[in-house]
């Protein structure tokens, strides 16, 4: 499973594994660090990350930001497999800043849960809910 920025003509794969609008992802890609996990490398050469011809191959993204020194995973969606390697991401730049991570997961969410916990995220209370869903708040301080 390779990891990759996510470009715009990977909008369509992750709004369809997201069950977001397009626009919406196009958006955040724009806005936020944005990265994929895909089954199989992308074509070989200096724009390889550029290709679109590998929505197919997509399993997974993650989105993340920082605000007052913490890093904010802001969406996490793709199989369990995929979602703990791109746990990664956010991990490594919080751990290079000296800053902590959080997570908010559907609860319910098994799969994003699971790749937490199995990432080392541990479970710090109850966080906002969404369109009426109750959240688990997951925490992380790599140091």
């Amino acid at each position: 499973m390779e990891v990759r920025d996510a470009v715009e003509a990977d909008a369509d794969a992750l709004s369809a594994i997201a069950d977001v609008p397009a626009d919406v992802i196009r958006n955040l890609i724009h806005d936020r660090t944005v990265r994929v996990a895909v089954r199989e490398p992308t074509a070989a050469g200096p724009n390889a990350d550029a290709d679109d011809g590998d929505a197919r191959d997509v399993d997974g993204f993650v989105s993340f930001d920082v605000r007052e020194g913490t890093v904010h995973v802001t969406q996490l969606a793709g199989t369990e497999t995929a979602c703990e390697r791109l746990l990664g991401e956010p991990v490594r730049f919080a751990t290079n800043e000296g800053m902590t991570v959080e997570l908010l997961a559907i609860s319910g969410d098994d799969g994003v849960q699971a790749a937490a916990e199995a990432t080392g995220f541990e479970r710090d209370g109850h966080g906002p809910t969404f369109d009426g869903k109750p959240t688990v708040r997951y925490r992380l301080d790599p140091s």
